[in-house]
């Protein structure tokens, strides 16, 4: 199996997932489109693995729109690709959704609800990193998979295959520290979780967030 990832910026990387592909003994590619401007092709990725990132779908750039035509064609051939913030609103993009300001701007750590039992064995509630002030519709196709108290779209499923996350699952501490140490005024400006980025860090990552990483992923590879 090979796993393609497109980080889209240095503070943001793939975290547990990429602790899940080694324990599969994937192939695990890290490609960084907004700086090189190289994709992977579809019939060379068995996964794709779309992270966050600065940047909104919105923007007017080439490499965003060719990652939008990579992720058409993987969902034409039904394969497994997996969203997290920027990512998921990519996805979403792709469908059709409009993606724009959330009613609320969420930096830190907060709880997110469990709205669909398609995915057996993930809790009711979990506490995730949040890093976000845009967010998607939830596709027409797909089914809401998470919510939290101050934004309701924060996850889809689409069929058996494509999961977006509007929050972040896969960071471990060291990634959370590098996130709030380099993106820190962030997290400091009309935030709706009122969190700096001292607090972030000192919350640490919740030993579920990696299971239910690996649930998700395995959900999509079966």
């Amino acid at each position: 199996m090979r796993i393609n990832v497109l980080q889209h910026t240095p503070n943001e990387g793939p975290g547990s997932i990429q602790n899940w592909a080694h324990l599969h003994h994937a192939e695990f590619y890290v490609y960084h489109p907004y700086q090189f401007g190289n994709l992977p092709t579809a019939d060379e990725t068995d996964l794709l693995v779309i992270l966050g990132g600065p940047m909104s779908p919105n923007d007017d750039l080439d490499w965003i729109k060719q990652e939008r035509a990579l992720i058409r064609q993987l969902l034409d051939q039904h394969k497994p690709i997996f969203g997290a913030c920027f990512g998921a609103q990519q996805i979403a993009k792709t469908l059709g959704c409009q993606i724009g300001k959330a009613p609320h701007k969420e930096v830190g750590w907060a709880p997110v609800y469990l709205q669909s039992k398609a995915i057996p064995g993930i809790p009711n509630q979990l506490e995730a990193l949040h890093w976000h002030e845009e967010m998607f519709q939830v596709p027409n196709q797909a089914q809401l998979l998470f919510s939290s108290d101050l934004v309701k779209n924060q996850g889809f499923l689409l069929g058996d295959n494509v999961i977006g996350l509007q929050f972040h699952f896969e960071p471990q501490i060291d990634n959370v520290r590098e996130m709030a140490i380099n993106d820190n005024q962030y997290s400091l400006i009309h935030n709706d979780l009122h969190q700096t980025p001292q607090e972030i860090i000192a919350h640490g990552v919740p030993k579920e967030n990696q299971q239910v990483m690996f649930k998700l992923l395995d959900y999509i590879n079966k």
